[in-house]
């Protein structure tokens, strides 16, 4: 295998606020980021809930998706996932098949903390594949989504 699970699950709520608030409470999750740097009408965090899983949380003026809780196995297609590699090596590995399937352009956000591959799998469902950041350390910035990694990309530096 070349993953070592789920990253993160990215999850859209009315209630940003509310729904840190209650994990942090409940579970001592740990906030990561609160962008406020986001076009108008959008929040998000990255709310970290076990060594290496995570809520990447979006609130979004006027998305009523949140409010459609519907019965089990009625509540549709999630917005995307996020599998981890296990290392560098398995993320390039990853990120080479992904390419050659036509299922990815290679491109590579630098979050901070993990570097992410975004791609398109079976039946158009969108995901990506994440690894550590070998070179963030605590504290230093987190990067909106779309900045380029200089390890993958040399011509952004």
């Amino acid at each position: 295998m070349l993953t070592s699970g789920f990253d993160h699950v990215a999850v859209l709520t009315a209630d940003l606020d509310g729904f840190v608030a209650f994990f942090q409470e409940v579970f001592d999750a740990e906030v990561l980021d609160c962008r406020q740097e986001l076009p108008a009408g959008m929040r998000m965090a990255f709310l970290k809930v076990g060594p290496d899983a995570e809520f990447n949380l979006f609130q979004l003026d006027g998305n009523d998706e949140a409010a459609k809780q519907l019965p089990m196995f009625s509540r549709g297609r999630m917005d995307h996932f996020g599998l981890r590699a296990a290392s560098m090596s398995d993320f390039e590995t990853i990120r080479d098949r992904l390419i050659g399937r036509g299922a990815s352009d290679g491109f590579v956000t630098d979050f901070g903390p993990v570097f992410s591959c975004f791609f398109v799998g079976p039946e158009g469902l969108e995901a990506e594949v994440c690894v550590a950041n070998p070179d963030w350390k605590p504290g230093d910035v987190v990067n909106s989504p779309g900045t380029p990694a200089r390890r993958f990309h040399p011509e952004a530096a």
